[in-house]
């Protein structure tokens, strides 16, 4: 388990992040679940698009570059959407909706420990 953390402003954001970084957890990524907790989300490495088919809630999502740098945030996306491709995204960090938007912006660098 690892904390998601705004560099920025020390904030901690997410207490329980998890990774998918395997070809079966990539794919499977938040599909089919009812909810994640409230202070949990999910990183997915290598990933620069997301889609929100069978999902059951809405997620933000931010997009990071090498240096986990916010390049773009995809707020509030609703179940059965996609993301675009963002240019330069590494990986993404996925959470429930109102949660990234609200305390990162553009530009933050995170730090996961």
């Amino acid at each position: 388990m690892k904390k998601l953390i705004n560099e920025r402003t020390g904030e901690v954001i997410l207490e329980d992040l998890q990774t998918a970084d395997t070809f079966y957890t990539r794919f499977l990524g938040l599909m089919g679940r009812p909810s994640i907790p409230e202070n949990s989300g999910l990183m997915i490495k290598p990933c620069n698009s997301v889609h929100c088919f069978f999902m059951k809630f809405p997620i933000d999502v931010i997009f990071l570059d090498k240096e986990n740098r916010v390049v773009h945030i995809a707020e509030g996306m609703k179940p059965c959407s996609i993301s675009p491709i963002v240019k330069g995204a590494h990986y993404v960090i996925e959470a429930n909706a109102d949660i990234l938007s609200d305390t990162i912006q553009m530009g933050d660098k995170v730090v996961m420990i």
